[in-house]
């Protein structure tokens, strides 16, 4: 008789970034294949869509690191792993790992994580928590960048035992798709961020936060005016400050500074990013750290649009330079200015041929139904041995 499968995702909090996502993907995935799926989280904005007649959720304190929640965790989750028959456990962070790899071990059940950044680890405690990643059965790298910084940054963590392998996230293709675009709600849009219709749009989508590079898109578009006299053009920043109202301040002088006041838009949010995207012409990832993926090349290339990211972490890997968008060295506005520039002297034909290229490499590598596929496999292959 076959076992059944019945995984359980363990995230600190589901909200809209990309780790929560592939959660809520996989955990849906899971749901419609016969698979028993459960996740275990604190809270967050994407619980409200989960399907509770498909998923279960438990609500635990899994994002604290207070050695007594996680011990409070432990046991919390070692009783739902023996009621549900839950056979994988999957922890997508650092803080809840800790308590499923304990919860594991007590239950004899398979521990499985996944890699989602860098993290810090400038010195040996960070080092040594975020290890906790690392002693699962499998983990999983989102991105080649990954599996590489696992292999330099954490090999004596590393063993035959214990497997490391990459699968790329997915986004979801038929959501980021140009054609299910609604006319009317791009015009509302438009009117409601005040665009013009006739000028080159430049979107720049991210939280606000240095690494992000705002301050190096900001001043790009300085020298596109000053060096190659382009001024026919409007940009959006699209994000949220989280409370980082000093940064954001920042900006704002940036932009007086240098009078670009009438060509830079600051928007907070947008519910539906297919939307925003879908205004633009051109989106960049000016992000001056590695990315671990680098959801915007991946959403931006899905709708068709040319991206320009900087060369570093998994934009390498998402974006064909000079085919679907172009790379330029992180942390330098002149490369930058000059790409945006290239990107604005295309014709109409060379950029829709561009945007056509991009989503055919995202439909190809990067679709959600391949990563759940591949996780699946992954966790079938796992309660065979």
């Amino acid at each position: 008789m076959t076992t059944k499968l019945n995984v359980l995702q363990v995230i600190p909090k589901l909200g809209y970034g990309g780790a929560e996502t592939g959660c809520y993907d996989i955990a849906h995935f899971l749901s419609e294949n016969d698979c028993g799926s459960f996740i275990a989280t604190s809270g967050g904005g994407l619980l409200k869509f989960i399907k509770k007649d498909k998923v279960k959720v438990f609500r635990l304190p899994v994002h604290s690191k207070n050695p007594l929640l996680i011990l409070f965790n432990v046991l919390a989750l070692s009783i739902y792993i023996i009621i549900f028959k839950i056979n994988i456990v999957h922890a997508r962070s650092r803080a809840p790992a800790w308590s499923c790899y304990f919860a594991s071990l007590l239950t004899r059940r398979v521990f499985v994580t996944t890699f989602h950044g860098t993290y810090n680890f400038k010195n040996n405690i960070k080092k040594f928590y975020n290890s906790i990643m690392l002693r699962a059965k499998l983990t999983i790298a989102g991105s080649n960048f990954i599996f590489s910084h696992i292999n330099e940054n954490y090999n004596e963590y590393l063993s035959k035992e214990k497997k490391l392998r990459v699968i790329y996230r997915g986004i979801n293709i038929d959501y980021y798709n140009s054609k299910n675009i609604s006319l009317l709600k791009q015009e509302k849009l438009k009117e409601e961020w005040n665009l013009s219709s006739n000028k080159f749009t430049i979107l720049l989508p991210g939280r606000l936060t240095y690494w992000k590079g705002q301050e190096k898109f900001i001043e790009s578009l300085n020298i596109l005016i000053e060096d190659y006299n382009v001024t026919d053009f409007q940009a959006i920043i699209l994000g949220s400050d989280q409370g980082r109202k000093v940064y954001k301040k920042k900006l704002v002088n940036l932009v007086e500074r240098y009078n670009l006041n009438k060509k830079i838009k600051f928007i907070q949010h947008c519910k539906e990013m297919p939307l925003a995207y879908s205004l633009s012409d051109v989106a960049v990832s000016a992000s001056i750290e590695p990315e671990a993926f680098g959801r915007i090349s991946v959403e931006a290339q899905s709708m068709g649009k040319p991206i320009i990211a900087s060369n570093i972490g998994g934009s390498k890997e998402t974006v064909i330079n000079k085919k679907t968008g172009f790379l330029y060295k992180h942390d330098d506005p002149r490369e930058l200015a000059k790409c945006l520039n290239t990107v604005i002297q295309l014709s109409p034909d060379e950029l829709k041929l561009m945007g056509n290229e991009g989503r055919k490499n995202i439909t190809k590598k990067f679709d959600v139904e391949t990563m759940c596929q591949s996780n699946l496999k992954e966790y079938k292959r796992l309660i065979k041995n």
